[in-house]
Parts: structure tokens; C-alpha cells; sequence
């Protein structure tokens, strides 16, 4: 027979009891030797047009843990998301075929796409231009050259370090 628990005898999750007879009957219920489901590796994508750039980024994300793939251009970029979503990108505004800002906009439109960080890195460093890359869909932005001190406290301020 399954017993219905009440909303009173249940935690603020709604999934472990509240009482502390129930906690510790759910506790010496599971094993302590039963391990930990394995966590996937963060994922990041550097989507840029520059060889060298995705290498210096590929060497400062790979080193914070990330599991790191690389695109040429937003176009590129964009397919790759609709495969596997990252959990963190780091972008070129000017690219060819599709611009960084085009590409965070399609981005954020497609399902699971608000998920992602997105970091602008790139030369552009006017105000207005800041302005118009975080208001179309970026968390944060860098400009290039930019180096590893740099780029982890802009990814530490977005929670992605």
C-alpha cells in the first residue's frame, strides 16, 4: 500500500519529509556507498573568425575546466548550438557570414537558448557598441587584445569561472 503525504509532511522541495523521523528513514534508506551521479563536463564554444584568438581563448576556458568546441563564424556557431547547447560562449562581433550580434540574437531565440553565457571579445570598445552588444542578448563583454586575469574575473562576474 503507498501512503499520500501530505503538504504539511513534506519539506519546502517537496521532496524530502519534513520530520526528522522521516529524514533519517530516507537517509538510512540509500546506501553510503552508492556513488554520485557523474556530472557532465561544462561546455564552451569560442566562436571567432581569428585562428590565433580561439587558440589564446581555447588555452585560458580549457584551463578553467571547460570542455571547449570552436566556430568560424555565427552561422557555424548557430548550428552547433541546435546540436549541443554549451554552457558558455564567447564571441567575435565582426565575422563573416553571420555577425556576433546576429548570431546572439538568433541565439536567444531558439529553445535552450537563453541558457548559454555569452561574452563579446572583441575590438570594439565604444560605448554605444557595448550598449548594443549586451542589449542583444550578451551577459558580459571584453575587448581584445584581452588576457587570462582579465577575461576570469569577466567570466567570475557572470558565474561561469
Amino acid at each position: 500500500m503507498i501512503k499520500r503525504l501530505s503538504p504539511e509532511s513534506v519539506g519546502r522541495t517537496g521532496l524530502i519529509p519534513a520530520e526528522p523521523e522521516a529524514q533519517a528513514a530516507v537517509s538510512a534508506a540509500v546506501p553510503d556507498d552508492v556513488p554520485a551521479a557523474p556530472s557532465r563536463p561544462r561546455r564552451c564554444l569560442l566562436v571567432d573568425d581569428s585562428r590565433v584568438m580561439r587558440k589564446v581563448a581555447q588555452r585560458i576556458i580549457s584551463g578553467l575546466g571547460y570542455e571547449v568546441t570552436e566556430a568560424e563564424n555565427g552561422e557555424e556557431a548557430l548550428a552547433r548550438c541546435k546540436v549541443t547547447m554549451p554552457d558558455l560562449i564567447l564571441l567575435d562581433w565582426e565575422m563573416p557570414v553571420m555577425t556576433g550580434v546576429q548570431f546572439v540574437a538568433a541565439l536567444r531565440r531558439i529553445d535552450g537558448g537563453v541558457t548559454p553565457k555569452v561574452v563579446f571579445c572583441t575590438s570594439k570598445s565604444a560605448t554605444p557598441d557595448i550598449f548594443q552588444g549586451i542589449g542583444a542578448g550578451a551577459d558580459e563583454y571584453i575587448t581584445k587584445p584581452f588576457d587570462e586575469k582579465t577575461l576570469v574575473a569577466k567570466l567570475q562576474g557572470i558565474g561561469a569561472a
